[in-house]
């Protein structure tokens, strides 16, 4: 299934959607299987461990240390892995108020990780960054 690959179109027509709860970030030594408690919306295996992104409950249940307390914010759109510009477009327009962003591409849409207590001056970014670019 293709998605949008044109710059402006995915601009103009992103719908963010922010999700509820808190997330933060968890590492797990190389080797160690992930908790069955836990229920990451992201797993990532580099050489120093294993990434998880899971709810701040879930990570504080299970005694792991967890970084970056942040909201998971959707971007409603299909933009397909090869799509150009997309989320640069984006994080710069984060980054030009001092937010720290950290996106997830996954097969159908992209998702942000943005601080807590900056989700909701990240969703009116996003809605401004779309109105432009209509």
């Amino acid at each position: 299934m293709a998605g949008e690959t044109d710059l402006k179109k995915l601009l103009a027509t992103m719908t963010p959607e922010l999700l509820a709860g808190i997330h933060v970030f968890v590492t797990l030594p190389p080797g160690m299987p992930v908790p069955s408690t836990l229920e990451p919306v992201m797993l990532f295996r580099e050489r120093e461990g294993t990434t998880l992104i899971v709810l701040e409950g879930e990570a504080r249940a299970a005694g792991l240390d967890a970084v970056f307390p942040c909201c998971m914010i959707t971007l409603n759109i299909h933009s397909p892995l090869e799509a150009v510009g997309f989320l640069a477009a984006i994080t710069a327009r984060l980054a030009r108020t001092g937010m720290g962003v950290n996106p997830v591409s996954a097969f159908y849409h992209d998702h942000l990780f943005v601080p807590a207590d900056r989700a909701e001056e990240a969703m009116e970014l996003l809605r401004d960054l779309a109105t432009e670019s209509a």
